[in-house]
């Protein structure tokens, strides 16, 4: 009779416990709604300035160029990285490889990497193979308003410039609640050339 007594009170306890943790996640759940959607209000508003970057795309270019002046850009990344937006960009001449970051507000430059290219990729193989036409870029704005009419909602969150099959492209990730999409975009016509969801 104890046990029952016992057994009846635990479950009393652990059911009033659970009633009290409950109550506090609804009322959270309203102040948790009423910060989404303060949240979405202010990720709308910075949807509109989020690729509005200080620092430009062309602007990376020549603070990769003045490091680096006598090699060419194989790739350039947009990204964040601890809340801030970085130019990840790298290059390479003949002998070596290089990987500058560039700050997106401040423009400031840090040297990443260095090294030796492989024995099959030097003297111009990698270089010739992996120079990217920067000629008439497309801006960041421009290829992220392709990107989300393309997907029809959404942000651009991440920016990639990369070359196949000879052609220079803009691969744009878009953001829509849940569901991520890849565009790949002709640098410089602006022509769809791929689009890839991912739920």
């Amino acid at each position: 009779m104890k046990k029952i007594v016992v057994l009846g009170l635990s479950v009393a306890l652990l059911a009033g416990l659970a009633g009290c943790s409950e109550k506090p996640a609804d009322s959270n759940s309203s102040s948790t709604s009423s910060q989404k959607s303060s949240q979405t209000s202010q990720s709308q508003s910075s949807s509109e300035t989020s690729t509005n970057f200080k620092v430009s795309v062309d602007d990376a270019i020549k603070s990769y160029q003045e490091a680096y002046p006598d090699s060419d850009i194989t790739s350039i990344d947009l990204e964040t990285s601890f809340g801030k937006y970085l130019y990840k960009i790298e290059g390479v001449d003949d002998n070596k490889e290089y990987e500058v970051r560039v700050d997106a507000d401040t423009k400031d430059v840090s040297k990443e990497r260095e090294e030796n290219l492989d024995m099959e990729d030097k003297d111009g193989v990698k270089r010739k193979e992996d120079k990217l036409d920067l000629e008439n870029l497309l801006s960041i704005e421009e290829v992220s308003d392709i990107a989300t009419k393309q997907v029809g909602s959404g942000k651009a969150t991440d920016w990639s410039l990369d070359k196949e099959m000879g052609t220079t492209y803009w691969e744009v990730k878009v953001l829509d609640g849940h569901k991520e999409t890849e565009v790949k975009i002709n640098a410089q016509s602006g022509e769809v050339l791929e689009s890839e969801t991912d739920d």
